[in-house]
């Protein structure tokens, strides 16, 4: 553990947390975290100033964040391309006026909800489908920006969690065979996740919560002002497969390149090539079928991939500053300096919740669940390996309590890529959608944690 920096280092993340929910700047507020974190290390302003430059410049000799800014800066090429080819207009006039299936606000948040739930591949992607394709139905009947990225982000990383056959997985499924490789523990590492997975509370919650609020019309503060859409076909005039195809290739091509990547085995493929890759696959089909059904004159395609991008700069900025305060968190030893008091204090019956709430606290005041996963996994284990209680028995518990501390973590995190992308899905304030989420994403912690607390005294 890096000692030198003890209590220190949570300093960087709570300074941007605090200062983005005060100020609503989310960029400046991060910038200030990164900031405060190097000038901790180095003990000079300039000399601060200099090396967040170099930090900052340095995530770009990172593939896996070049290709999540390409991603997301060209999210906001396909939702232009869909609204402007039709595809949009078809979809709500499909759903509306041939079909009746959206007819109330409890059906319009459904949609967003059963989306979700059916595309757990990458949770960026759910969030960006979830919302493009729901937000002129939840609009239209004065659904609130703010419960859309609620809805989108509550069954974004919490479902994707729940299935191991995709990115999450192939994380969680590594960070376990090393530790029975290591000889920690003796197990198969499918097997122990799809057992730790059942434990998985904060997720369950967390997804049973969303069906209660939209269920029970329970509406959320509206902090984001609805403008009309600045481009609208007649009625009757748009093309539901001008969305479709987008959507449905972006999908398809994730799962190829997954496959490919990963040499035959989706599990060890790489999701953010895939992802990368897939964007600019979906746009490239898209724009093919859009010239051949006339659906946009092909004058106008490129001006509309390019606009569509220019929105995304600022999402693109914030995720580079959230990715240099996580770097920061790293080089203070944050997420390890949280972690080393559990090991001499807990109870076997304990450790879940302990596991849990650590968990939790690391995912929030970094902004990462795959740090914290990182992090977390191998102390869980070797703690669960090491107490007196039946160690097979707790060890699911233990798995489960790091993948739900680090799910919550990352859900209410002001700092965490999914939150922000979940808020650029719905198009909604930030600061915004943390505030009107937070007290629904505390409410489903404490049930996890009432639980986590239930089975550690029951299995220990």
């Amino acid at each position: 553990m890096q000692e030198s920096y003890g209590i220190y280092s949570l300093l960087p993340p709570l300074i941007a947390i605090v200062l983005a929910i005060i100020s609503r700047n989310v960029i400046v507020s991060l910038f200030i975290g990164v900031l405060s974190g190097y000038l901790i290390i180095e003990h000079n302003v300039l000399t601060a100033l200099l090396e967040t430059a170099k930090g900052i410049l340095a995530l770009f000799e990172k593939g896996w964040v070049v290709k999540t800014l390409v991603f997301a800066v060209f999210v906001g090429s396909i939702i232009e391309l869909i609204q402007r080819s039709g595809g949009v207009d078809g979809f709500v006039d499909f759903l509306q006026r041939r079909k009746k299936v959206i007819t109330t606000k409890r059906d319009a948040e459904l949609l967003p909800f059963f989306v979700g739930l059916a595309i757990f591949i990458e949770s960026s992607i759910t969030s960006l489908i979830a919302g493009t394709v729901s937000r002129p139905l939840t609009d239209k009947f004065e659904t609130s920006r703010e419960k859309l990225a609620y809805i989108c982000d509550s069954t974004a990383a919490p479902v994707c969690t729940m299935f191991p056959l995709n990115a999450w997985g192939a994380l969680l499924l590594g960070l376990i065979g090393s530790q029975i490789e290591a000889g920690i523990i003796t197990a198969e590492p499918l097997e122990l996740l799809g057992e730790a997975l059942l434990f998985n509370f904060y997720a369950f919650f967390s997804i049973l919560l969303v069906l209660y609020t939209i269920l029970k019309g329970i509406d959320f503060p509206a902090y984001t002002r609805i403008d009309p859409p600045d481009f609208r076909l007649p009625e009757g005039k748009g093309d539901i497969y001008a969305l479709i195809v987008p959507i449905a290739s972006l999908l398809l091509l994730v799962f190829v390149f997954l496959y490919i990547t990963g040499g035959g085995n989706m599990l060890k493929g790489s999701g953010s090539t895939s992802v990368f890759a897939a964007v600019l696959g979906s746009i490239v089909l898209s724009s093919i079928y859009y010239l051949i059904k006339k659906s946009m004159p092909a004058n106008e395609i490129l001006p509309a991939i390019l606009r569509g991008a220019k929105t995304m700069i600022p999402i693109a900025a914030i995720l580079i500053f959230a990715f240099a305060i996580g770097d920061v968190t790293v080089k203070m030893g944050t997420g390890i300096y949280m972690a080393h008091f559990a090991n001499a204090i807990l109870h076997p019956a304990l450790l879940p919740a302990g596991i849990f709430l650590l968990s939790a606290l690391i995912a929030f005041s970094t902004g990462t669940s795959w740090g914290t996963f990182s992090i977390m996994m191998p102390i869980a284990i070797t703690m669960a390996a090491g107490m007196d209680a039946d160690t097979m028995a707790i060890m699911p518990l233990a798995i489960a309590a790091v993948v739900s501390g680090g799910v919550f973590g990352d859900h209410a995190s002001p700092i965490s890529d999914t939150t922000i992308i979940a808020a650029m899905a719905a198009g909604c304030d930030l600061i915004a959608h943390v505030k009107t989420q937070l007290p629904w994403a505390l409410l489903a912690a404490l049930l996890a944690l009432l639980f986590f607390l239930a089975f550690g005294f029951i299995m220990a």
